[in-house]
C-alpha cells in the first residue's frame, strides 16, 4: 500500500511505554507527526529520538504531537527511553502490522545480506488526520527541523 498526501492517515493502535494502548484517532484535532524507525539504540536512531525530544516543546508550541514507532518490544522502548531520557511517545509495533499498513516495511541489504526491516519515515498529519507531507528514506541530519518548518508552513505559522 502506498500512501499519498491528502489521503486519510490509517488509524492504529499501538501500546507505548507506560502500558497504555494510544490510538491515532486520539490525537485528531492536532498535528501529529509519526516517525518509524528500524531500531532502539542504534546510531541513527537515537540522534533521531533525541532530536525529537530537543525539539518537543517546540512541536507542542504548534499543537502537535510526536509518535515514533518500530518493530521493538515496548520493554526495548522503556529502556531506550530511560537510558537516553527521551521525553516523545514510543510505540510499538512488534509485529510490523503498522509499519506494513504505512507502507515502511520493505526488503532492505546491507552488507550483501537481504532483510526485511523499517525504511526510515516520516508523517506528518493534520488535524483532520489527512497526511500533509511524507518523507522516505530520511537522512537524520536536519530532519526534526525539516518537519518543524514543514508544520510552520502547513499550519500557517500558529500556534
Amino acid at each position: 500500500m502506498t500512501l499519498k498526501t491528502g489521503q486519510t492517515a490509517p488509524e492504529f493502535c499501538l501500546p507505548d511505554t507506560g502500558s497504555h494502548t494510544i490510538c491515532l484517532s486520539q490525537h485528531r484535532g492536532r498535528w501529529i507527526v509519526v516517525y518509524f524507525y528500524p531500531k532502539d539504540n542504534t546510531s541513527g536512531c537515537t540522534l533521531e529520538a533525541v532530536q525529537f525530544t530537543r525539539a518537543a516543546p517546540e512541536f507542542d508550541r504548534r499543537n502537535a504531537v510526536i509518535l515514533g514507532i518500530s518493530p521493538d518490544s515496548v520493554e526495548s522502548h522503556c529502556r531506550f527511553t530511560d537510558k537516553h531520557r527521551l521525553g516523545i511517545t514510543l510505540l510499538s509495533d512488534t509485529g510490523h502490522s503498522v509499519c506494513d499498513l504505512y507502507g515502511v516495511w520493505a526488503l532492505k541489504k546491507m552488507a550483501g545480506k537481504s532483510y526485511h526491516g523499517v525504511v526510515r519515515s516520516t508523517f506528518l498529519i493534520d488535524p483532520a488526520g489527512k497526511i500533509d507531507t511524507i518523507w522516505t528514506k530520511v537522512k537524520v541530519a536536519g530532519h526534526v527541523q525539516e518537519v518543524l518548518d514543514q508544520l510552520n508552513t502547513s499550519s500557517g505559522g500558529s500556534g
